[in-house]
This record gives C-alpha cells, sequence and structure tokens, in this order.
C-alpha cells in the first residue's frame, strides 16, 4: 500500500480539506507546501482579537494589513528557515559524494601508474594502502625533498615516493568524507522525518495552545483516514489495513524524497574575499589544502559562518557550499586528467628551477655599488645642506 503513496496524492488530498485541516496540514508540513494568500487571511481573521480580552468585543472583525503583514512575516521565516536547513543537508551530501569519487579516482589513478610505469607489485602497493592510517605524510616529503636537494634520489625514485604517499593521503581523505556524508545523511533523515513543531505552528497562527492541539489531531485523522481509503481504492490486492502512525511516517518520507528547492546566496565575506574562498575551494576539492586546516574550513562552509563572515542574515549562508559544488562540477574526473594531474603534483622542482630562484633573490654587484653610490650621494647632499645653514 505504501508504493501507491505518491506525492501527487499527498498534495490532492491536502487540497481537498477544509481550509482550516488545510492550512494545519501545509503549516506542519511548512518544508514542502506553501500558504496562500486567502489561507494567510483566514489565519489573521481566525486570531484571538486582543479587544476581546477587555470586553469590548466588535461587532464587524476586519483583517488590518498590519495583521496580514504579521502573519506573512512569521510564515516567511520559518518557511526560510526549514528550507533552507535541508538545502544545506542535501548540498553537503552532494558535495561529499563528489569528493568521495574524487578521491577514489586519484587512488585508482595513482595505483595504475605506480604499477604500469614503474612497476611497482601489486603486493606493494596493497602494503601502502594498508598504512595509510597510520603514516605522517609531511616529515616523510620533507625527507624526500632534502633527498632531492643533495642528489640522493632519481627523480623517478622520488615521483614513485610521492605517488605512494599521495595514495595513503587519499585514502585518509575517502575516509574522513564517508564519515561526513555519513553524518549529513542522519540528519537529513531526521529532519525529513520531523514536521513543524506545535509551538512553531502556534507562533505563526496565533491561536492558544489547547486550540491547536484539538485542531491538530482533529484534522491529521482526518487526513490519514482519507489516504487510507484512497490507497484501499487503488489497491488492487486484499492488503492489511495500515496504522495512522505508519500513514503518516510514509507521508513524511515520501514529500522527503522530493527535489530540494534550491535558493539564492549572496557572498557573505568568507575568506575575506571571493577570489579568496574560490582558491580555498579549489585546494579543499583536490585535497590539498592540508590536514589541520582542512577539517576547519569544512566546518565554516557548513555552518556558514567563519571569523571573517559577515552574519547578515538569521540562517546559516549557502554561498560557500554552494560555491562549492560549482567547484566540483569544473573537475575532470576522466583518468587521463587525473593522472596528469598527479604526475605534476608529485613532480620533484627542477633543479634549474631552484638555481634561478637562488640567484634571483640574491643581488649582483652591479646594484650593490649603485646603491652604495646613491647612499653616498644622498649623504654628501645633506651635508653641503648644513654647511651653508
Amino acid at each position: 500500500m505504501s508504493a501507491l503513496l505518491t506525492p501527487e496524492l499527498i498534495a490532492s488530498t491536502i487540497e481537498q480539506s477544509p481550509i482550516q485541516g488545510r492550512i494545519m496540514l501545509k503549516l506542519l508540513l511548512l518544508q514542502h507546501f506553501d500558504i496562500t494568500p486567502e489561507e494567510i487571511s483566514h489565519i489573521a481573521a481566525d486570531r484571538p482579537d486582543p479587544r476581546c480580552v477587555v470586553g469590548t468585543k466588535p461587532i464587524h472583525q476586519v483583517v488590518t494589513q498590519d495583521a496580514l503583514r504579521d502573519v506573512t512575516s512569521r510564515r516567511d521565516e520559518y518557511r526560510r528557515r526549514v528550507r533552507l536547513r535541508r538545502e544545506r543537508l542535501w548540498l553537503q551530501m552532494e558535495a561529499m559524494k563528489g569528493m568521495t569519487a574524487l578521491a577514489e579516482g586519484m587512488v585508482r589513478a595513482a595505483t595504475d601508474l605506480l604499477q604500469t610505469r614503474y612497476k611497482v607489485a601489486p603486493d606493494a602497493v596493497a602494503a601502502i594502502k594498508q598504512q595509510a592510517r597510520a603514516a605522517v605524510p609531511k616529515p616523510a616529503i620533507r625527507l624526500l625533498d632534502r633527498r632531492w636537494d643533495e642528489n640522493d634520489i632519481s627523480a623517478e625514485a622520488y615521483q614513485e615516493a610521492r605517488l605512494g604517499l599521495e595514495i595513503q593521503t587519499q585514502l585518509r581523505l575517502l575516509d574522513k568524507y564517508r564519515k561526513r556524508f555519513e553524518l549529513s545523511e542522519r540528519e537529513w533523515k531526521s529532519i525529513n522525518a520531523a514536521p513543524m513543531q506545535d509551538h512553531e505552528i502556534g507562533h505563526i497562527w496565533g491561536i492558544p495552545a489547547g486550540s491547536l492541539a484539538g485542531r491538530k489531531v482533529k484534522h491529521l485523522h482526518q487526513y490519514l483516514q482519507t489516504i487510507q481509503t484512497a490507497l484501499q481504492r487503488s489497491s488492487t490486492k486484499d492488503l492489511p489495513v495500515t496504522a495512522s502512525l505508519d500513514l503518516w511516517k510514509e507521508t513524511l518520507a515520501v514529500l522527503g524524497e522530493r527535489p530540494v528547492e534550491r535558493s539564492i546566496a549572496v557572498y557573505d565575506g568568507l575568506e575575506r574575499t571571493e577570489d579568496a574562498l574560490v582558491e580555498k575551494l579549489r585546494t579543499f576539492v583536490w585535497g590539498t589544502l592540508g590536514e589541520d586546516i582542512e577539517a576547519k574550513f569544512w566546518l565554516s562552509l557548513v555552518h556558514g559562518a567563519s571569523s571573517n563572515a559577515v552574519h547578515s542574515e538569521n540562517t546559516r549562508s549557502l554561498f560557500g557550499l554552494q560555491r562549492l559544488m560549482a567547484t566540483l562540477s569544473e573537475i575532470d574526473l576522466s583518468p587521463e586528467a587525473l593522472e596528469e594531474e598527479l604526475l605534476t603534483r608529485t613532480a620533484p622542482v627542477a633543479k634549474e628551477a631552484l638555481a634561478l630562484a637562488d640567484e634571483a633573490g640574491q643581488p649582483t654587484e652591479e646594484e650593490i655599488g649603485q646603491m652604495k653610490q646613491h647612499v653616498l650621494t644622498s649623504f654628501m647632499g645633506e651635508l653641503h645642506d648644513d654647511l651653508r645653514r
């Protein structure tokens, strides 16, 4: 019977309900449904009039523009909050899927390079992968660089060792990405299974808690009975009667599979400038940000804020996560492109480049002589000025 429950059936059942029941169900499912202007007008007219408290009940109740604006602003506030929360978790899961695919491609490409180009035995590659958790890459890379500077290792041996270290780094990142995905997925299932709370609905509707609870029980029971009747009519088999609680859970589960509504986020000052943020995102995606900085940067993306961000919105900003998805979409995941990236990343620095850099950093004798002459000329000019005075 649950297979026959569709978003279209849920929406049509809600729309066929009386206006009070329709409002209650839409508020419970505010992250999936919108409140129309007609329903907002009904909410504003249905709220208790404060003049009734002092004993002067109005004969003709008129809905004011202030009351409509108040209901609309509260509706917008809660709708934005629940939908951005859903979009944020969806972006987190999609980002981790993309980065997991990239890390797995890098491991495959590095393994192929070691086995085909450098003729490393499969057992040796397997041993490298088994030692990934305990490996410390930074000291090993410094040792390789020092040996390269001292001409103690060939370029082929250097790159072979670096490819092994890259495999270990990508495997550690893979474990981290999978844990983040599992955490986001658990939270995603939790928010999809949770309707709006009574106090949140009461804040929008503005009716007492007792009246709200009574209406909720009444209209939720009517909705579940209508859904159950529609499912039994659509079914061609003799199925057992489904419990009301199960049908409500199925309703939340079916609506949770609907596509996420995307929003437009603006840059909020993360990483001081947008160019700096984009550059850091590229480094983050390729896994070269540094394991000590990477975790902190991910938290700043998830929470939509850092010490450099401008907190201009009450909800978390999604600009960083949206830009991360755009960065992931620009990456070529073909084996050829990943092998080229690995060969560029693991290649040793050319000795000629190091020599040129050292020569460029040291001033020439001609420059030193010109500097001495300039200092002496300036000193003599100041001395002549002092003698004239």
